[in-house]
């Protein structure tokens, strides 16, 4: 029909709010932070292994527990290199309260500031049951206790169990036990009869592998001290028996990074064994984090598997305690975050109005096609 009316233009508003939703959706999509991972072969040997763990055993006294570490080899490793690096025990009540206060340098070291300070000390009287006051807490530098000879260049022995580690791999005999300061006002395990203990800190181990563990005797209470043992004495220490239940409250090799899984943090085990090895197998990871900004973060991830070994006592082949093995793996994983950006976003925006104004005029001639035809289809009638 010539001179019939034009089809009108589609209506602005549900031609915009397609775009406007379209757009927003592309603005998620394009700016949302994906993260990459990307395992490669490790071509360079990690220089060394920083492990921070936290561990409680709740039937062991502190006197009794020993903390060593191995190397492959089955020498001992030094885990208090320097001032960063501690091992802290502590007692803790049969109800699981922690007896005493923390130290200075468990609170974070060095504290500059008056305010954490004071916050330091309200996280401690809360967390371990105690009444700890700015005059328990000296704002100075870390100590670095001496360890008599026997420890390497920059070692410090803070504690009665550091010298006595660094006196035994040495191989010497502590004739001067006291003399050592560290080693006065030692508590005995008759007086921790029926206590638990933590063991808390952040060590420094070898990254060809090894073991760190947690091994009840009366080997390290009784070493350095003049005692007169009896065949009995001998045998009953041989068949002691000890309940090795923990808890891992925490267990770290390295900085944390977003999305970080830690898998045997709180993490709890009860050995019925009296004589039993509980083994913790880890493979550490090595892993580098990349953040949008290009900052980055070298730490390590782990996979674990756990196995329950019995020890026959005098057999030569282990003691009972929590032992964790680890080893370096030869591959790394590279975790990268990344963002299609501005680009991709104006390049999307560009096809939706070209996509959304097309399909609009094809429905609008289809409609106005339609309503042609029916109205010629009625006036031939």
């Amino acid at each position: 029909l010539v001179g019939a009316p034009s089809s009108p233009p589609p209506s602005p508003p549900p031609l915009l709010t397609v775009i406007s939703y379209l757009t927003y959706t592309e603005l998620m999509f394009n700016f949302k932070t994906e993260v990459v991972e990307k395992v490669k072969v490790n071509a360079t040997s990690a220089r060394g292994l920083e492990m921070e763990f936290d561990v409680t055993l709740q039937s062991v006294p502190c006197a009794l527990l020993s903390v060593d570490a191995n190397d492959p080899t089955g020498q001992r490793q030094s885990m208090h290199l320097d001032k960063k690096h501690h091992v802290w025990k502590h007692r803790m009540t049969k109800e699981g309260y922690f007896i005493g206060k923390r130290e200075q340098l468990e609170l974070g070291s060095t504290l500059l500031e008056e305010e954490k300070l004071l916050d330091n000390a309200r996280i401690a009287a809360r967390d371990f049951n105690s009444n700890v006051t700015l005059k328990d807490i000296k704002l100075k530098e870390e100590d670095c206790g001496s360890c008599y000879g026997a420890g390497e260049d920059g070692e410090c022995c803070n504690t009665c169990d550091d010298v006595k580690r660094a006196y035994q791999r040495k191989g010497w005999v502590m004739s001067n036990y006291n003399e050592i300061g560290q080693c006065q006002n030692q508590v005995d395990s008759k007086d921790e009869d029926g206590e638990g203990c933590n063991v808390h800190g952040k060590v420094a181990l070898s990254s060809g592998g090894g073991n760190l563990h947690l091994a009840p005797s009366r080997g390290l209470e009784s070493y350095g001290k003049q005692q007169q043992m009896s065949i009995i004495d001998v045998f009953l220490r041989t068949f002691e028996q000890f309940n090795v239940s923990h808890t891992v409250n925490k267990m770290r090799f390295g900085d944390n990074y977003p999305g970080h899984v830690h898998q045997l943090d709180g993490q709890e085990r009860n050995i019925e064994d009296a004589y039993g090895m509980y083994q913790y197998y880890i493979q550490v990871v090595p892993t580098l984090y990349k953040f949008l900004n290009g900052t980055t973060i070298q730490t390590n991830q782990f996979s674990v598997t756990e196995h329950m070994r019995h020890v026959n006592p005098g057999s030569g082949r282990g003691l009972p305690g929590v032992f964790f093995f680890y080893e370096v793996s030869a591959l790394h994983v590279v975790i990268e975050e990344t963002r299609r950006g501005w680009v991709a976003f104006f390049t999307s925006v560009a096809a939706i109005v070209g996509g959304v104004v097309t399909v609009m005029g094809m429905l609008d001639q289809m409609i106005y096609a339609s309503s042609q035809m029916g109205r010629a289809s009625s006036l031939l009638r």
